[in-house]
C-alpha cells in the first residue's frame, strides 16, 4: 500500500511554492487584462510592397489621433499586433492611410477587434458570477450525492477548496506568462479557467465516490487509511486519463499551435495537471485533516512552551 496521505502537509507546502510567487507577480504588476474586459480595440497588421514600420514609428500614429496608449507586439509570422483604448472605424481608417502613406506600400488588415468599456465591464462581472455559482452548485451537488455518508456538506466543501487551488494555480502561471512573455488575461482564458474548473470537480468527484464506496465496505478501517486506501484504487486512473487523453495533446499544441493559442494551451495544461495533483494530494488530504481536526494541534506546542 502506498503511503500517500502521511506526507500531506508537504503537498500543501508545495502548493503554496507554486501559488504564492505568481500572486505576488499579479498583485505587484495588476491583472493584466486585455481588451475583452477592460474595453480597446486590437488591430493586427502586414506590410507589403514598402517598409514595415517599426513601434517607434507606428505609437505617435495612434497619438496623432488622440490614442496614447498604444502597445507594439510584432508575432512569430512578422505580423503586427497593436493594442490601444478603443478605436472607432473612421479612427481607425485614418491610422490606416498614415501607416500606408509612410511604409509606401499595402497594409493588409488581418484582424481588428473592438471592445466597448461597458461590454468588458459586463465580460469581466459575468465571468465572477459563473465561478462563484459553479462553486455553489458543486457545494449543493456533493452534499446531495454522498448524504449518505457523514459529514457530507465536508465533501462539497473540500471540493470547492481544491477548485480555488487550480484557479489559484492558473493566476499564478498567468502572471509568470504576463511578466515573461506579456500574456493577457482574456476571452480565451476565460474558456481555460472554466474547462479547468469542470475537469477539477470531476476528479475530485471520482475520488470522493471510491471513498463513499469504501466507507460502506471497509467500515473499521481507520479514516485516513480508507482514504489512503480510495486513493491508491483511483490513482491509475486518475493519471493515465489525464496524460493519455489531455496532457499530451495539450502538450504538442503548446508547443508547435503558434502564438495565438499558446497562452490558451498552457493555461489548460497547466490547470489540468493541477486538478489532478488536486484531486489526490489536496482535497483528500483536506478531509482528513477536517476529521482529525488537526488544526488545533498545530500551535499547541508553542503555546505550551
Amino acid at each position: 500500500m502506498i503511503d500517500i496521505l502521511s506526507k500531506r502537509y508537504l503537498y500543501f507546502a508545495f502548493s503554496l511554492l507554486v501559488i504564492i510567487p505568481g500572486l505576488i507577480i499579479l498583485g505587484a504588476r495588476g491583472l493584466p487584462l486585455s481588451i475583452d474586459f477592460t474595453g480597446g480595440s486590437l488591430l493586427e497588421v502586414q506590410f507589403q510592397g514598402g517598409k514595415s514600420l517599426a513601434s517607434a514609428e507606428l505609437i505617435p500614429l495612434y497619438e496623432d489621433a488622440g490614442i496614447d496608449d498604444a502597445q507594439v507586439q510584432t508575432t512569430e509570422n512578422g505580423t503586427l499586433l497593436i493594442r490601444s483604448s478603443f478605436l472607432s472605424n473612421e479612427t481607425r481608417d485614418v491610422i490606416l492611410n498614415e501607416m500606408r502613406t509612410q511604409s509606401g506600400g499595402e497594409v493588409i488588415v488581418i484582424r481588428f477587434d473592438s471592445v466597448g468599456p461597458s461590454i468588458g465591464a459586463a465580460v469581466a462581472s459575468r465571468a465572477a458570477l459563473a465561478v462563484a455559482l459553479a462553486a455553489l452548485a458543486v457545494i449543493v451537488y456533493i452534499t446531495i450525492a454522498f448524504r449518505k455518508v457523514p459529514n457530507a456538506f465536508r465533501y462539497g466543501v473540500c471540493a470547492v477548496i481544491a477548485m480555488i487551488h487550480d484557479v489559484a494555480v492558473v493566476f499564478s502561471v498567468a502572471g509568470f506568462g504576463a511578466m515573461f512573455f506579456d500574456w493577457q488575461i482574456d476571452a480565451l482564458f476565460l474558456t481555460a479557467l472554466l474547462t479547468v474548473i469542470g475537469f477539477s470537480v470531476q476528479d475530485k468527484v471520482v475520488v470522493f465516490d471510491r471513498i463513499r464506496e469504501n466507507s460502506s465496505v471497509l467500515r473499521r478501517l481507520e479514516y485516513e487509511t480508507l482514504v489512503n486506501h480510495s486513493i491508491v484504487q483511483t490513482l491509475q486512473r486518475s493519471i493515465n486519463t489525464q496524460l493519455m487523453t489531455v496532457e499530451f495533446l495539450l502538450l504538442a499544441l503548446a508547443l508547435f499551435g503558434g502564438v495565438t493559442l499558446q497562452e490558451f494551451a498552457v493555461i489548460l495544461l497547466v490547470g489540468l495537471l493541477s486538478g489532478t495533483y488536486s484531486s489526490i494530494f489536496i482535497a483528500a488530504p483536506i478531509l482528513v485533516l477536517w476529521e482529525k481536526q488537526e488544526w488545533r494541534n498545530w500551535f499547541r506546542r508553542g503555546a505550551t512552551a
